[in-house]
C-alpha cells in the first residue's frame, strides 16, 4: 500500500464518520431521511450541506438555503483548475472527478510529491469519501430520525455549532476574524428585516466585496514572494 493510498483511506474513514452527525442534524431540520441521503449523493461537499439544513433549520426558504450552499461551493471550481493540471483525467473520469473534487481529495493529492501519488492520492480519497460520507448520512439520519424531538435532544441548534466549527480553524490570522466579526455584526443587524437563510447572503456579500478591494496596492508588493512558493505547491 503506497503512501498516498494510506492518506486517503485514513482521511477517508474519518470524514465520512462526521457524515452522521451530517445525517442526524438533516432529519432534526425536517428534511426526510431520502432527502438528507439525495443531497449527499448529489451535493456532496460537507460545508454546503451543512450550510443548507442550516438556513432550513432556521426557517429559510428553499432558494435561500441553495444560495447559501452554493456560496460555499464555489471553491470546488477553484479546486477543479489545479486537479485538471495535476491528474489529467479523461473521458467520463473527468465528471467522476470534478463530483469527488473536495478539500480533502485535493489536498491528499496536492501533499504528494511523485504524480502517479498525486492522482492515487486524489482518487482514493475522494472516491472512498464520496462512499464513506454517503453510508454514514444514511446511518446519521436514521439514529437522528429515531430521536424524536430535535429541541428535546439540542438537535435543532446543532446545526449552527457544526458550522461555526467549520469556520473556527480558518481564523488563524487578524483579517480573518475582522473579516467574520463584520460580517456577524452584519447578520445580527438585517435578522429582525429579511427572511431566514438572507442574513447569511448578506454576509457573503460583504466578504466578497472586502476581499475584492482588500487587493489593493499595499498587498501587490507582497505577490513576487508569494507566488513562488505557491507555483512550486501546485508543481509537486
Amino acid at each position: 500500500m503506497t503512501p498516498a493510498t494510506k492518506v486517503g483511506l485514513s482521511i477517508a474513514v474519518a470524514t465520512g464518520l462526521y457524515a452522521i452527525s451530517y445525517g442526524a442534524l438533516g432529519v432534526a431540520a425536517g428534511l426526510s431521511v431520502w432527502q438528507v441521503a439525495a443531497l449527499s449523493l448529489l451535493m456532496f461537499t460537507g460545508g454546503s450541506q451543512f450550510a443548507f439544513i442550516g438556513v432550513v433549520a432556521g426557517g429559510g426558504a428553499p432558494g435561500a438555503a441553495f444560495g447559501a450552499a452554493t456560496l460555499l461551493g464555489v471553491r470546488n471550481a477553484v479546486y477543479g483548475m489545479q486537479i485538471k493540471s495535476m491528474i489529467k483525467p479523461r473521458g467520463w473520469r473527468r465528471l467522476v472527478a470534478a463530483h469527488v473534487t473536495i478539500d480533502e481529495s485535493v489536498a491528499t493529492a496536492a501533499g504528494q510529491t511523485d504524480p502517479a501519488e498525486q492522482k492515487r492520492g486524489f482518487w482514493v480519497a475522494g472516491v472512498g469519501i464520496y462512499v464513506m460520507w454517503n453510508i454514514f448520512t444514511i446511518v446519521g439520519a436514521l439514529l437522528g430520525d429515531a430521536l424524536g424531538d430535535p429541541k428535546v435532544w439540542g438537535l435543532d441548534g446543532a446545526a449552527v455549532a457544526a458550522f461555526l466549527g467549520l469556520l473556527w480553524p480558518r481564523l488563524k490570522s487578524a483579517e480573518p476574524i475582522a473579516i467574520a466579526s463584520v460580517c456577524a455584526l452584519a447578520t445580527i443587524l438585517v435578522v429582525p428585516l429579511v427572511p431566514p437563510g438572507v442574513p447569511i447572503l448578506v454576509a457573503a456579500v460583504i466578504a466578497g466585496v472586502w476581499g475584492y478591494f482588500g487587493r489593493g496596492p499595499s498587498n501587490e508588493g507582497l505577490e513576487p514572494d508569494v507566488e513562488p512558493h505557491a507555483s512550486e505547491g501546485k508543481a509537486s
